[in-house]
This record gives C-alpha cells, sequence and structure tokens, in this order.
C-alpha cells in the first residue's frame, strides 16, 4: 500500500464535493504558531479551511475534493517546519505522553542544572572569592550550563528555528535568543575574568518557562481526556440480527438505519435506536450526564455509548457508524477549544505584534546605552534582560489557558460550546427566555387522551409525527410505531403534511390543522396539556399530550431569578399550558401561541431596550429564535436545526447546566481580563526597569517566568464557580 492510500483512509466527506483530514501536528505552541499554519495550509491551492486546535495540538483541513492528494497537506506542514501525520484516536495518547515526557526530562535537566549553578552563583554574589576561584565557578557554571541548556532549550530553540525559516516570529524567538546571548556574554564575561556571569540567568529562565509549559500542557490534557474517554466508548462492531434470527458480529460501518441489532448484558450499546424487544436499565452517564440508571422498555430511545446493564436487548437502528449522539457529543467537545473568541483572537493579534516588539526595543535599548557612554558589555547585558523580561509568554496564554479550563469545566457539568464566543455572551446575560416544551419540561412526554383516540388515527398521525423532530411529535410517533411517508414535508413552527389516499393528512397546531372553535373547546378538559391536532380530509382529532417539569426546574428558575436575572417564557403552546408552567415556576411574565416571528419580535424589543438574552429552547420552531438572540443553549434532546442554531448544548434532564454556564462564563469573563491586565501591568512595570538598567537577567528571568505561571495558575480558577455544584 502507498502512502497516499494510507492517508487516504483517513480522509473524510463532510459535504458534497469536500474532503477533510484531521492531522496531529508538531510544535504548536502559541498564536503565532496556529497563524502560521493556517495561512500557509490557506494559500495552498484547493484548501477550503483550516483550523488549529491548540488544545490538541491538532489541525483541520478541508479542500475541494480532487484538487489535491490528501499526502500534499502533510508535505506543506513539513515545509512550513511542523511534522504532521494523521490523527487516529489510539496514537493519540501515546504522542501526547511522549510530548509531556520530553518536557519532564528537559525541566528536570535544566532544574538539576539550576540548582547546582545556584549554588555557586551564591558564592561568587558574596564577594569573599579571589579572582582565581571566582573564575573556577564561573568556568564550572559554564560546563553544566552549556550541555544543560543544550537539552532543555531544545522545545524553544526547535520551535524558533521553524518560525525563522518561514520569516516568522513567535514566542520562542525572543527566549531562545535572550538564552543564547546570556550563555554567549557569560563566556565572554568569563573569558575576561569579569566579575559577573550570567549562566544561572539562562538556566533558571529555561527552568521556569518548561515548569509553565508543562502545566500548560496538563491543563489543556484534562479537556482532551475527556474527548479521548468518549472516543473510547465508540465501538467498531455491532450484533446484528439477520432474517434467519442469527446474530452475526458486523462492522459498525455496515450496519444501516433500520438493522436490527443485539445488544447482551454488561455491552455498550454501538448505535443509536429504539428498543423493539426486551427491557434493561441503562448507564448514560457519560452521554447524557444522568447519574441514575435509565429504564429501556420497548418503544424506548437508547444511544451509542451508553452501557446496557442488565437485561438482552433487541435495537432498531436509527443512526449507527456517523450521526449518532455520541458523534454530536464529540463534535461539540472539540469545536469548545477550536474556535477562537474575539479576546482570544484580540490576544493572539496582541501577542503575534508584540514578539517583533520585544525585538526593536531590546536593539534600540543597546544602541541607547551605547551612545549615552556605556561600555558595549554593560549595554548587553541591559538588551538581553529587556529581551527576556518583555517576552510575551504571558499575554499569549492570557485568555487561551482560561478558555481551555472553562470549556473542560462546562463539559463536566453538562455543558458543550458550540461557539468561540459564546463564553463572552454568556457573561454578559441579564435576561432568560425560556421555551416551555423540551425546554422546562422532560422531552418525554405521554398522550393523555390516548384511550379515546380511534387506531387507524393514531397509526395516521403516527406517521406524519415521524417526520418530525419536534419533541412532542416524537411522542406521538412513538405511540403508534409508523413510518414517515416519503411525501412528508413540514412547516417550521406549523405541522407536518401528507397526502393519503387522495386526502392531505396535516398535524400540528390548531390553525395549521383549520380546527374549528367547536373542536377546539372539546379540549377544554386537558388544560395542563399541551394539545396536538390531526386532520384527515374533514376528521379533525386532537392528541392531548402531558409532559412534567424537569427536576430541577424550581430550584434553579428561582436561583436565577434571585440573582437578578429577569426570567420569560415564550411558548407556541396554548395559554393554558404555558400558564400552568409559569404558576409553577412563578414567572410573572410569559406569552403562548407564538410563531417563530413572534418570538423573534420579543427578542428584537429586549434588544432595543439595552437587554442581553439568553434563549433557551429545542425544536424546530426555536431555531430562529435562538439565532436571533444574544446567546442561546439548546438541550441535547433537541432537533439538529436547534443545535446548530445555539451557542452551547447541555446534557442531561436538569436544567443545572444552564445555571452552572452562566456562573463559570462570569467567572471565566473575570479571570480573562484579570490575567490580560497582569499581562498588561507586569509590563507597564518591568519594561521601564529593565530599560533603566535596574534589572539583571537573573531577576528578568524570574520575573518573566513567574508572570506565565501566574497567568495560568490564575486560569486554572475557572474549574470552580461558587453557588453552583458540579
Amino acid at each position: 500500500m502507498s502512502v497516499e492510500q494510507d492517508f487516504s483512509v483517513f480522509v473524510r466527506h463532510p459535504a458534497r464535493g469536500v474532503a477533510a483530514m484531521d492531522l496531529v501536528v508538531e510544535g504548536v505552541h502559541c498564536g503565532g504558531c496556529m497563524t502560521t499554519i493556517e495561512k500557509g495550509l490557506k494559500a495552498h491551492r484547493g484548501v477550503r479551511s483550516a483550523r488549529v486546535n491548540l488544545a490538541s495540538k491538532r489541525v483541520t483541513v478541508e479542500w475541494d475534493e480532487g484538487a489535491m492528494k490528501p499526502g500534499s497537506i502533510v508535505e506543506r506542514l513539513d515545509e512550513l517546519g511542523f511534522p504532521a501525520w494523521p490523527f487516529a484516536p489510539e496514537a493519540a495518547g501515546g504522542a501526547e505522553a511522549n510530548e509531556e515526557r520530553r518536557l519532564l526530562r528537559a525541566l528536570g535537566v535544566a532544574a538539576f542544572a539550576m540548582m547546582n549553578i545556584m549554588l555557586l552563583s551564591v558564592s561568587v554574589w558574596s564577594g569573599d572569592l579571589s579572582p582565581a576561584t571566582r573564575d573556577m565557578f564561573h568556568w564550572i557554571s559554564a560546563l553544566i550550563a552549556l550541555p544543560a541548556v543544550a537539552i532543555a532549550g531544545r522545545p524553544f530553540f526547535d520551535s524558533a528555528l521553524r518560525a525563522i525559516r518561514q520569516g516568522a516570529f513567535n514566542m520562542d524567538v525572543p527566549i531562545s535568543l535572550g538564552v543564547l546571548l546570556a550563555l554567549v556574554l557569560s563566556v565572554a564575561q568569563t573569558l575576561q575574568h569579569q566579575q559577573e556571569a550570567y549562566f544561572d540567568s539562562a538556566v533558571m529562565l529555561l527552568m521556569f518557562l518548561l515548569a509553565g509549559r508543562v502545566l500548560d500542557q496538563r491543563m489543556r490534557r484534562r479537556t482532551r481526556d475527556v474527548a479521548t474517554n468518549l472516543a473510547a466508548m465508540r465501538s467498531e462492531t455491532a450484533l446484528r440480527i439477520l432474517e434467519s434470527g442469527d446474530a452475526v458480529e458486523t462492522p459498525i460501518a455496515a450496519i444501516k438505519p433500520g438493522d436490527l441489532v443485539l445488544v447482551r448484558p454488561g455491552e455498550r450499546i454501538t448505535v443509536d435506536g429504539l428498543v423493539e424487544t426486551g427491557r434493561s436499565d441503562i448507564d448514560q452517564s457519560l452521554v447524557t450526564g444522568e447519574t441514575a440508571l435509565g429504564e429501556a422498555t420497548p418503544g424506548r430511545a437508547v444511544f451509542a455509548g451508553t452501557m446496557n446493564m442488565t437485561g438482552a436487548l433487541r435495537i432498531r437502528v436509527d443512526k449507527a457508524a456517523s450521526g449518532t449522539l455520541l458523534d454530536e457529543v464529540n463534535h461539540l467537545l472539540a469545536r469548545a477549544v477550536e474556535q477562537r473568541s474575539r479576546w482570544v483572537r484580540l490576544a493572539d493579534r496582541a501577542a503575534r505584534l508584540y514578539a517583533p516588539v520585544v525585538h526593536v526595543t531590546a536593539l534600540a535599548t543597546f544602541v541607547g546605552w551605547l551612545l549615552a557612554g556605556l561600555a558595549w558589555q554593560p549595554a548587553l547585558v541591559i538588551a538581553i534582560t529587556v529581551l527576556i523580561i518583555t517576552c510575551p509568554c504571558a499575554l499569549g496564554l492570557a485568555v487561551p489557558a482560561v478558555q481551555v479550563v472553562c470549556a473542560s469545566a462546562m463539559f463536566k457539568r453538562g455543558v458543550l460550546l458550540n461557539s468561540g464566543e459564546a463564553l463572552e455572551r454568556l457573561a454578559g446575560v441579564d435576561t432568560i427566555i425560556f421555551d416551555k416544551t423540551g425546554t422546562l419540561t422532560l422531552p418525554r412526554a405521554e398522550i393523555a387522551n390516548l384511550a379515546q383516540i380511534d387506531p387507524r388515527d393514531l397509526a395516521h398521525a403516527g406517521a406524519l409525527a415521524a417526520a418530525s423532530n419536534h419533541p412532542l411529535a416524537r411522542v406521538i410517533a412513538l405511540a403508534s410505531g409508523a413510518r414517515a411517508p416519503s411525501d412528508a414535508r413540514e412547516a417550521p413552527g406549523q405541522g407536518v403534511e401528507a397526502w393519503f389516499d387522495g386526502d392531505r393528512m396535516r398535524l400540528g397546531s390548531a390553525s395549521f390543522c383549520e380546527a374549528s372553535e367547536d373542536q377546539r373547546a372539546g379540549a377544554a378538559q386537558w388544560p395542563d396539556a399541551s394539545l396536538i391536532y390531526f386532520r384527515h380530509g374533514e376528521r379533525v382529532v386532537s392528541f392531548a399530550i402531558r409532559q412534567a417539569l424537569r427536576p430541577d426546574a424550581r430550584e434553579i428558575v428561582a436561583g436565577l431569578a434571585a440573582r437578578g436575572f429577569a426570567i420569560e417564557i415564550l411558548s407556541g403552546d396554548r395559554v393554558e399550558a404555558v400558564a400552568a408552567v409559569a404558576r409553577e415556576l412563578s414567572i410573572a411574565t410569559y406569552a403562548a401561541g407564538l410563531k417563530p416571528a413572534d418570538k423573534i419580535a420579543r427578542l428584537e424589543q429586549l434588544k432595543a431596550k439595552g437587554h442581553r438574552v439568553l434563549m433557551v429552547g429545542d425544536g424546530l420552531n426555536d431555531a430562529p429564535a435562538l439565532a436571533a438572540a444574544h446567546v442561546s443553549l439548546s438541550p441535547i434532546s433537541a432537533s439538529h436545526l436547534a443545535q446548530a442554531h445555539a451557542d452551547a448544548v447541555f446534557l442531561g434532564e436538569r436544567l443545572a447546566p444552564v445555571a452552572a454556564a452562566l456562573a463559570l462564563a462570569d467567572k471565566a469573563r473575570r479571570l480573562m481580563l484579570q490575567n490580560l491586565w497582569l499581562s498588561v501591568a507586569y509590563n507597564a512595570i518591568a519594561v521601564p526597569i529593565a530599560i533603566s538598567g535596574h534589572a539583571t537577567p537573573l531577576v528578568a528571568a524570574l520575573a518573566m517566568s513567574g508572570s506565565s505561571i501566574l497567568v495560568t495558575l490564575n486560569a486554572l480558577r475557572a474549574r470552580h464557580a461558587r453557588g453552583f455544584a458540579p
């Protein structure tokens, strides 16, 4: 098999005429690296997009199918100075472990060298040594420092060389230049029997930077580990039941919708589908966030990645190789740290511009002191100090570090970010609008008047319902077990229609089904239920669907109101059903019977008054409002269209993730601003001190490394938000 054939195995096709591949890339450490890769790949003919995920050190490349060979992408990355290979989940862990071991080895060498050099330096600083002894100590320090820097500095030197070869600057360039100049000057000082040498500064700088990089690596791995755990839940085979009744182990790629699969007790479910026969308890904690075992009975939906605990199940497949709930969770988790927000982009641009400014400042300082009459060696010491102390590492880490930690913390609380700017927008919310059906209430429901429905009406209505993504429609579809007609057409926010034996059938709202006043009045006996109407010819039937509130809805809504959020309900359901939920949750402002345009109009009213609205909803009719809101959340049970328009998705049957998302976003914004101000304040204080010659390279190394570690440690505080349990 050729190299190109090997690469073709990793190519996927996200859209017609588009090819894509995920690659693991070495040496990506900062915004400058990301920009070099993305710009370099986009310049390649045929490439549509290139997105670097700094957390997982992966790049996703999309190109016009047939425009190039997959191997040319790898070759282009190699030309840019970033060796790459196709991403394979089973190999990713080993590559990350190797990178961490490499950093730890370098850190160990730097720490060992620094401790020994510092012992010698303390004696030199005492001033009680003879010149000969002092020179000997300097030479011993050189013998320790030179090989130590050669080993411990590799992560920085390799990255700097790659950047320079591409005519770019990243944060490792001033680091490498400062370390090497400090070593060269120290050797020159020792040869000239000078009092000062700066071997301790060079090694200490590397040690602190490596400590920060190891910390950053482990911080990012927290998010990657979650994705790895989810990927491990995917199985490559399933037991497909043949027409003969035999169960045959079949590759998951060969399983098609409509197939029947067998899942035995203790096995992980490998597909999304409906239970056809059997009863069991399901552990779905890693997928939906619910720790309690769920009951799997005929007609109930089950999802890939969940664990079958007690009984054998026969499952009719809905989705298998792709498009499963597990795929959705993995996709959203990857986007949580792949997309960059406005603050991240701002910090990246500042860090990229800052690197050349650092070099110009250091050079200007050197020339300025020479013109002021200082000898070249002291002037160079000051320039090196400026070069080290102004390194933009803290600025580059200020925002991305918080975003990565917060994305991981949100996932642990059941929230998956779908937009890079969701954190910023969530932090500014002052008004929360909830949809009722499937949002404040559970997506599971029952037909309260099922005994009064003619089986033929149930079958026909169920067929139409099977063509809809609305959570109430799914209740009718499950109750009937019918399949969707091929000519079914859904009118967003209204209902579904099709033709049967020359007659038009409709399922949806009262107006969509043209129900008369008498037919609507007949539903008064179900004041707390949502009504879906079915028309077949001249016959109109109403389905009364009753849903329970989410288990913690009262507690969460009350807590959000206590925090000062204005809360409303906007629903397409009838007034009686919405009013009952509003009373139970003590929500004073609500509106019912709304069309998608009505919800958008209310959002525009609030926006005109200066309010920033969080819209929480699901279903096809909520998609326009989710897109129009300042920021939006959608439950994982929502339709795909709703999720596509939502900025974040929450897991499980509770509303707690909504409150947790708001609390974490608020804390993340404070930490991002703190980190940015820390970086600005550090440079505002440190740079003038360094330029004026009142700092040494050793002090510069301590200050610069300390600022980077401080920013990273501050970012780790994003894991916790007071008042909300994990």
